[in-house]
């Protein structure tokens, strides 16, 4: 268990500062895979989480073209591990840390042999939820928060291997079929399964495997606190 609150812990710790600083989602999204995608190769013991955690923001700020500097990516962290501290200060401690991040930023790269650009859902969810909301009657849609559920379902899946596990669009297709069935939505019926439409290919298995390891997920989490 020790291992799984580790890394829950740390994929958090990548989320929540991304957040705060303002990075848009994408960018976080690919410091989160950049994270899990780490910790797939190596042991979660072999390395300090919050360490890399900081290195995958600093490098996927980067890749996204929304490059953070060091220096705010370690005080917002330093605040997040440290609940009320002030910043710190640019003396020897701070210095070491910065270069720890950007040795720390070498090895993620190493490790991944430089394939640090990833496919996220996040197109996929946007076109489903435009082409969902397009077959619902406009005040049943309005009355529903199922796209602002569906983006939350989406953002949670980061929390966790699942966001390297899936494919891209049965995440997405999976978050949108959860949430709409949440708040007991339903579409015309047709020929086909209105994901089978939208998602060539995708089976309910699939979207099944995508739900059962959000909720375990979330198992998982309630556990850690």
């Amino acid at each position: 268990m020790n291992l799984i609150v580790e890394t829950l812990t740390g994929s958090t710790t990548v989320y929540l500062p991304g957040v705060k600083l303002g990075m848009r989602s994408v960018p976080v999204a690919t410091a989160c895979v950049l994270y899990h995608r780490f910790f797939q190769r190596v042991s979660v013991q072999a390395y300090e989480p919050y360490l890399v955690a900081m290195s995958c923001v600093y490098l996927a700020g980067k890749v996204e073209e929304q490059h953070t500097r060091t220096r705010d990516i370690i005080n917002v962290s330093h605040r997040y591990f440290n609940s009320g501290s002030a910043p710190l200060e640019c003396d020897k401690e701070f210095w070491d840390l910065r270069d720890s991040v950007v040795q720390c930023e070498l090895l993620i790269l190493r490790q991944l042999n430089f394939q640090v650009s990833f496919e996220h859902p996040h197109k996929y969810l946007l076109h489903y939820l435009l082409s969902v909301k397009s077959l619902v009657n406009r005040h049943g849609w309005s009355r529903t928060p199922v796209a602002e559920t569906s983006w939350a379902l989406l953002r949670d899946c980061y929390h966790g291997v699942m966001c390297i596990r899936h494919m891209p669009q049965h995440i997405a297709i999976a978050t949108l079929h959860l949430a709409l069935n949440s708040y007991g939505v339903e579409l015309p019926v047709g020929d086909k399964e209105w994901w089978k439409v939208l998602c060539v290919g995708v089976t309910k298995a699939h979207i099944d495997a995508v739900v059962s390891d959000l909720l375990q997920l979330y198992d998982m989490e309630a556990k850690c606190i």
